[in-house]
């Protein structure tokens, strides 16, 4: 599972060929315990739980990144290599 950024302690993920359980494009997000699966571009939490300002800046960064995000899941769902993306300053 691919590291795409981190930032602030938290790590975000993005599955190869992983449209099966969740057909939408999604990230898989954790930290601390906290583990949760948030779709993109909307930043809806699909699985799991984070603490709320956590969340909150997930989902920032998914609208900063919403294309660059969408071009890996792209990649991601065809088994190709995803790129980094840069965090949330």
């Amino acid at each position: 599972m691919p590291t795409i950024s981190m930032f602030y302690g938290i790590i975000i993920r993005m599955l190869f060929m992983d449209n099966k359980p969740h057909p939408v494009p999604h990230l898989h997000v954790e930290y601390q315990e906290h583990k949760v699966v948030i779709a993109i571009p909307e930043g809806n939490v699909l699985e799991g739980a984070l603490p709320v300002k956590k969340l909150r800046l997930v989902q920032a960064w998914i609208t900063i990144h919403e294309e660059e995000l969408m071009a890996n899941w792209t990649l991601a769902v065809n088994g190709e290599s995803v790129f980094p993306i840069d965090p949330l300053r």
